[in-house]
């Protein structure tokens, strides 16, 4: 009979055993590890190429996969920015149906998808916007400046009628009236006095929208300046250097 004591050969198993299940363990946790993270998304370059051709099927496939929908381009342009910049209103639909993407993002000169919708001209975009919480009266240069400068009236309409503020003010002082006057915008300037525009109101060099149109030698609205003025008795504005800051 075999007297050797059993100790030895029975630790020996057990380390074994205890071996062989850490090993399982550990398969199981980088298992668990892979199956958290998303799938590779595709590089950014390739993301933004689909944002502005409006493809809105590889944009699909590519938030499936994790793609973070506030990424931004290599200058720091977010991809609803982007979106918008490029009049992709598929793709900017898409994203903004995603709760994760941040409506009031901007690029690294502070402007945002609505500002853009407003510049272009995109009312169907600029309503989803508005309907998704885009703030209307940001401070500083806001949508109504954007929508002004380029008259686009329907997108001035809908934020006059989300009560954006019609004589903000641009960190230099700059109103949306004077945008419409750099333009030689009438309608964009009707609407905007209609609307209560101060058409007497300057900016921190003292220039008032009338000043705007001699400057940019923008003749109709400097016709119907001029009236607007004499008929509230404001005074003549003065002739200033041009602004550079100005959109």
């Amino acid at each position: 009979m075999n007297s050797k004591p059993l100790l030895p050969a029975v630790s020996s198993v057990r380390a074994a055993s205890v071996r062989r299940v850490s090993a399982a363990l550990a398969c199981a946790v980088s298992a668990a590890l892979l199956a958290a993270v998303p799938a590779h998304a595709a590089s950014i370059d390739s993301v933004v190429k689909s944002v502005k051709f409006d493809d809105d099927k590889s944009i699909a496939k590519e938030l499936a996969k994790g793609q973070d929908p506030n990424a931004t381009d290599d200058h720091g342009m977010p991809l609803l920015v982007i979106a918008a910049r490029e009049k992709s209103d598929k793709v900017a639909a898409l994203l903004l149906d995603n709760p994760a993407t941040k409506v009031g993002a901007e690029d690294r000169a502070g402007e945002n998808a609505l500002m853009l919708a407003a510049l272009n001209g995109d009312l169907d975009l600029a309503k989803l916007l508005i309907a998704k919480g885009a703030e209307v009266n940001k401070k500083g240069w806001a949508p109504l400046h954007y929508a002004a400068a380029n008259g686009n009236d329907d997108v001035v309409k809908l934020l006059l009628e989300h009560s954006a503020f019609v004589d903000a003010q641009s960190p230099n002082g700059t109103t949306p009236l004077m945008m419409a006057a750099r333009g030689d915008h009438m309608t964009t300037l009707k609407l905007l006095l209609d609307n209560g525009a101060d058409v007497s109101a300057k900016n921190q060099i003292g220039m008032n929208a009338l000043d705007f149109a001699k400057q940019y030698k923008a003749p109709d609205a400097i016709k119907g300046l001029s009236a607007r003025m004499a008929q509230s008795g404001a005074p003549a504005g003065n002739t200033a250097a041009p602004q550079n800051s100005a959109k």
